[in-house]
């Protein structure tokens, strides 16, 4: 099993991990030459020297040569924004992070939020960092993520303001197959006929801890919450405006849009894959295989992200999530 980030960081000042981190450094720059040509070249911060490579065409870029546990000046922090903004998903490699500096990294891009806990634990001493990991159980004692359930998704829509960001850094890997995958919805939204567009605009989503629909196959302790909530369904747009470069985006959680105008629950979730399957496309498609160190970072107004489920679950996958607070989706 891939060794754990957090047992990396007691060494971190020792010769042979400064030597593991320049080889992984030196390793993404020679393999730069068959990727897409360079955005935003090196940048000078402080010692740093950050670089940001375009991974695909419509989405994906990697940073290189920065360490977020050391002071970032303000047009370095700029430039990765504009990064996201632009390629959806961020890639900041050969990180070595304690819980406190992930967090300390994370609340640069803005006000880290509280999301929805029943499902996952927290990180000890941090209680807006979540602990995802593939031994979280129910209260049933079945495994707390429900892999027949996981699908393509932004998080927490169930608020008011979901957050704009949600962040995940690997702090233990099973040895091959942990794969996140995000895509770009805004060129998913404009590679739609007019037909398609003019049917989807108008609706809204009404959003909650799980969609009637998934009660039979649910987490049970996520169901259980539902039932017993007196807070209505947040009512939000299929397709929303990205408040930053005024670009539309189609935007939903899957498991939580209980209803789309119009629709019963049902009904709902044949028409979300229906729109899944009219509007996805590889090259939107960005396939993250993760590795310590990776920090990955997703513009949650613009791009769905989902976890592959194909791995040895006898190994143990675990991840640190922050979310960063939004606006309210127009």
């Amino acid at each position: 099993m891939t060794t754990p980030a957090w047992g990396l960081t007691m060494l971190r000042n020792s010769k042979t991990i400064q030597v593991l981190i320049l080889s992984s450094q030196s390793a993404h720059t020679e393999s730069e030459g068959t990727m897409s040509a360079l955005v935003n070249e090196s940048v000078p911060n402080s010692n740093q020297s950050m670089k940001i490579t375009k991974m695909k065409e419509h989405i994906g870029a990697e940073v290189t040569g920065i360490d977020l546990r050391e002071p970032i000046d303000a047009e370095t922090h700029q430039r990765m924004n504009d990064a996201l903004v632009e390629h959806v998903a961020l890639v900041i490699r050969d990180q070595v992070l304690e819980p406190a500096d992930f967090q300390n990294a994370i609340s640069r891009f803005g006000e880290i939020m509280e999301g929805n806990n029943s499902l996952y634990e927290l990180v000890e001493g941090f209680p807006l960092m979540f602990l995802l990991s593939n031994r979280l159980k129910d209260s049933k004692g079945a495994p707390a993520k429900v892999e027949k359930n996981a699908n393509w998704h932004t998080d927490n829509t169930n608020h008011e303001c979901p957050p704009k960001y949600t962040t995940l850094y690997a702090v233990e890997l099973p040895d091959t197959g942990t794969i996140t995958s995000v895509v770009n919805m805004r060129a998913a939204y404009e590679a739609l006929s007019p037909e398609w567009k003019d049917r989807i605009d108008p609706l809204q989503t009404a959003n909650t801890l799980i969609s009637r629909a998934n009660w039979e196959t649910g987490n049970p302790d996520i169901v259980k919450k539902q039932k017993e909530t007196t807070t209505p369904a947040m009512m939000h747009p299929l397709v929303r405006t990205h408040p930053e470069n005024g670009t539309k985006a189609i935007w939903f959680h899957k498991s939580k849009t209980d209803t789309v105008t119009g629709m019963d629950p049902y009904e709902t979730q044949d028409f979300l894959a229906e729109l899944l399957a009219n509007s996805l496309q590889d090259d939107f498609i960005y396939v993250h295989e993760w590795k310590l160190g990776d920090l990955l970072i997703v513009d949650n107004r613009s791009g769905l992200h989902r976890a592959d489920v194909n791995y040895d679950h006898s190994q143990h996958r675990m991840l640190y999530r922050l979310m960063v607070k939004g606006d309210r989706p127009v």
